[in-house]
């Protein structure tokens, strides 16, 4: 049945009322999730409670659940802005590029997203893999398989079959040493991670063209 005229006015004054609404609920996401950051700057993220966000906030704390349930919520929350900034990257500027300058480029916009906070990140790291909060532990491998695919597609790494199980398994070891380098990088400019990257990049690569020159002689 073909919608009305009436009822497209309908909906679309509908959708108007539901967008200040909606546009204030993204904003005050924001505000509590940057309060929390500088807060756990200040105190350490073990350390920190929401009710004192909430006080900083001046919100009720009733307010701050219906944004984010735990902690752990804000923790998703900051990793979830790194994927952001990293399917953020234009197509337009890396297409021209070899895959591993793409997955460079991409991968650091990841890195260059949490270095403002790098220290609480590695926190938040460390309270998701501590050893009685074993029910975060299914869930971060489900996000670190999940920041690979994106990884790849955002990097136009369009293999299948074997190749792409090898690229997926490589670029796994390879984000997680990558991690464990920046964690603890502290020259300009998050050089030192730059550098392993673009090694371990390049060694993956030299791997993969030597395993596709041996592949005609294997059939």
């Amino acid at each position: 049945m073909a919608t009305t005229p009436r009822k497209s006015a309908k909906k679309a004054a509908r959708k108007a009322a539901r967008e200040p609404a909606e546009k204030a609920d993204a904003a005050l996401d924001q505000r509590i999730l940057e309060a929390t950051l500088a807060m756990a700057d200040e105190e350490g993220w073990s350390s920190l409670r929401l009710r004192r966000v909430a006080e900083r906030l001046e919100l009720p704390l009733s307010e701050v659940l219906t944004h984010y349930r735990d902690l752990d919520a804000v923790a998703d929350a900051w990793f979830r802005r790194a994927l952001a900034a990293m399917l953020s990257t234009p197509p337009d500027e890396i297409a021209a590029l070899p895959a591993r300058e793409r997955l460079h480029l991409v991968l650091m916009r990841w890195f260059d997203c949490l270095a403002p906070y790098k220290r609480v990140t590695g926190e938040m790291l460390s309270g998701k893999l501590h050893l009685p909060h074993a029910h975060h532990w299914v869930p971060m491998i489900f996000n670190l398989s999940r920041t690979i695919h994106w990884l790849r597609d955002t990097a136009m790494l369009d293999a299948g079959g074997r190749r792409r199980e090898i690229e997926e398994v490589g670029l796994t070891g390879l984000f997680l040493a990558t991690l464990a380098v920046w964690l603890r990088d502290e020259s300009e400019g998050q050089a030192r991670t730059r550098a392993f990257l673009a090694r371990g990049l390049g060694l993956a690569d030299d791997i993969l063209a030597r395993c596709d020159r041996r592949r005609p002689e294997a059939a």
